[in-house]
């Protein structure tokens, strides 16, 4: 079967890449997701979730950052410049990944005190919220359109796996 880039570097090297690049991220984001919840419900300022949501996001950030930047190197502009995508739902796979960044970066500059210093802290809780969701949503349209064959879109009879 043909497959993107995008499912195509998570079945390689198994199970490391799916760990590396899939679960580790994703889970510290369902993590502070759930975090978040518990914090907004019982309205917690600090203690014990509070610090875990903060080290989560500082860690999920500078990851996702070196993802970004390993595979930014090493797979956009290669497949760029070489004609390799396989079609622009391998794109969309792929940069709506990477476009995760977006999202996780703030996330962690924020918790260090870098982002938003003169926010209230309500309003800190808002865009953090804003952001873990939009981190979310941009994950999941990368695992929809990475599950995609592309061959449904365009014959591709050369497309390697």
């Amino acid at each position: 079967m043909n497959m993107t880039h995008y499912m195509s570097l998570l079945m390689d090297n198994q199970p490391w890449n799916l760990i590396i690049f899939m679960a580790v991220p994703v889970i510290c984001a369902e993590l502070l997701t759930i975090t978040e919840f518990f914090i907004i419900y019982n309205k917690i300022e600090r203690g014990g979730i509070k610090t875990l949501n903060k080290i989560i996001g500082i860690f999920d950030g500078i990851y996702f950052t070196g993802i970004f930047i390993y595979l930014f190197i090493n797979v956009i502009i290669p497949l760029t410049t070489n004609n390799g995508w396989h079609t622009w739902v391998d794109v969309i796979a792929v940069l709506s990944y990477l476009s995760g960044v977006v999202f996780l970066v703030p996330i962690a500059l924020m918790e260090l005190g870098i982002l938003f210093k003169t926010k209230s802290s309500n309003d800190k809780l808002k865009i953090h919220f804003i952001l873990i969701s939009g981190f979310l949503i941009v994950a999941h349209i990368a695992m929809i359109f990475g599950m995609v064959n592309p061959q449904i879109i365009s014959n591709m009879p050369g497309m390697k796996m």
